[in-house]
């Protein structure tokens, strides 16, 4: 059944979340990031949540959305196809974040449809802290995994400026859920991964976002998350736990006080799993 396009620009309630200490540093963990602006108090500013972390204050707000029975999503053929993040502030231990999501676009595509849902996030003093665009990919029925879009081109051309390998764990997925609130039982449950038409558990797309934003912050932005601005990546392959992926980084071009580098992560066969990767690093 395809989506209800009568709810493209239909807002949601605010929702209130607030940010605990533990739950920053859980949410490092489950990536695997020991970054100490997420743990040390001695940092200029003292701790700060990791970029990603943002997902967490704000999940309640996109889960609103896609179990909203007038939308009509049929959730064990949901994935997710493309996230983009603007940060605008660093989340502290203590903050109350407001989240408000609207439906941006409901879009067909080749085998299934797209569906980009907004989130603007607030601090208890009103500050934007982060802008957020959400795109899920609804498979239709045997419809298989999501395809790079041919409108991509290829990784960019030259040596990169970094290349990271990271692993994935056999229990990433389990710890991921737990730090971010995504139970979707694709992530979880093989049997009910296979059900939804794959091979088995696969990982949190967020989570391999989140693993990518370390490897810019570490390279890149010479370990201060403070730095990164804006992320944005198309998943286009699934990733699975036992894997190694690699991120490759390449220099753009220079705006104002922010450079820009594209990105693209391959899975150990050498094929993508995100492309299209842009981050956004302050001088």
């Amino acid at each position: 059944m395809p989506l209800n396009k009568a709810c493209i620009g239909k807002h949601y309630p605010p929702v209130e979340a607030a940010v605990t200490l533990e739950a920053l540093q859980k949410y490092a963990r489950a990536y695997d990031h020991e970054n100490p602006h997420f743990f040390d108090e001695r940092q200029p500013g003292g701790i700060i949540a990791p970029p990603m972390f943002g997902v967490v204050p704000i999940w309640q707000s996109i889960v609103n959305v896609v179990m909203d029975p007038e939308l009509k999503v049929d959730l064990l053929r949901l994935v997710h196809g493309e996230h983009e993040v603007e940060f605008l502030r660093p989340m502290r231990p203590g903050d109350v974040i407001t989240s408000t999501a609207a439906i941006r676009s409901i879009t067909p595509a080749a085998t299934g449809e797209t569906m980009a849902i907004e989130i603007a996030a607030r601090n208890q003093r009103g500050e934007p802290v982060q802008n957020t665009i959400f795109t899920a990919f609804i498979r239709s029925a045997g419809g298989g995994r999501v395809e790079a879009d041919p409108r991509e081109q290829d990784a960019p051309r030259g040596a990169p400026v970094a290349v990271v390998e990271q692993p994935i764990a056999a229990d990433q997925t389990f710890r991921y859920s737990q730090a971010s609130g995504d139970l979707n039982p694709i992530h979880l449950d093989a049997n009910v991964a296979k059900m939804a038409g794959l091979p088995g558990i696969i990982v949190h797309g967020l989570c391999t976002m989140a693993m990518c934003s370390k490897a810019i912050i570490e390279t890149v932005c010479q370990g201060d998350p403070r730095r990164l601005r804006r992320l944005r990546v198309r998943f286009v392959r699934p990733v699975f736990p036992g894997q190694t992926i690699t991120t490759r980084i390449w220099a753009g071009h220079q705006t104002g006080d922010c450079r820009s580098y594209e990105f693209e992560t391959v899975n150990p066969n050498g094929r993508a799993v995100i492309r299209g990767g842009i981050a956004e690093v302050a001088a």
